[in-house]
Formats: C-alpha cells, structure tokens, sequence
C-alpha cells in the first residue's frame, strides 16, 4: 500500500461571482495528513488571497491554478479561512 493512499484531498472552488467557497464547510479525519485545494474559478476580486488566521496561512490565488495548503490534522479542531478583506469564509473540521 502506498502511503499516498493515506492522505485526505479536498478542492474548494473559489468564485466571487458565486459568492464563495465551495463547499464552505470540508470534514477531514484526525490523524491522516490532509490538503486543501483552492480552485481559482472566474473573477477572483478580493478572494485572490486565503487566510487562515489561527494557522498563520496566507496564501495568493493567481485565478489561474490550484493552490494547496496543507491541514494539521494531530487534534481535532476547527479551521476558519477568509479572504484578504474578510468578506467570504470557510472552515476546516478535523474530527
């Protein structure tokens, strides 16, 4: 088996046209490592930057590729994310 198999993948598709993340809301299960893809789609305005505040993430979205930010997923907890003027949110679960 390969260890890859083991890793949690998600994809939030990023629009301001369709006000936000979807889905908003991603569950992972604790103890696996865990990525979130950010997937760019159409006007991007101020959702051209996700902040993750209580990881210290701050990531630009360039609308044309998918960025990943990888999740911690030692503990179960909850991961807030907003865009750069804080207008658009998400979360992350790890149960």
């Amino acid at each position: 088996m390969s260890i890859f198999s083991k890793e949690q993948s998600k994809k939030v598709v990023v629009s301001a046209a369709n006000h936000g993340y979807k889905p908003e809301t991603v569950e992972f299960k604790q103890g696996k490592p865990a990525s979130l893809k950010f997937v760019p789609k159409g006007d991007m305005g101020c959702m051209n930057e996700v902040v993750f505040k209580n990881l210290d993430v701050d990531v630009k979205l360039d609308g044309q590729k998918e960025v990943t930010v990888n999740i911690p997923t030692d503990q179960p907890g909850t991961y807030n994310y907003a865009c750069g003027m804080d207008m658009f949110h998400g979360k992350v679960v790890v149960k």
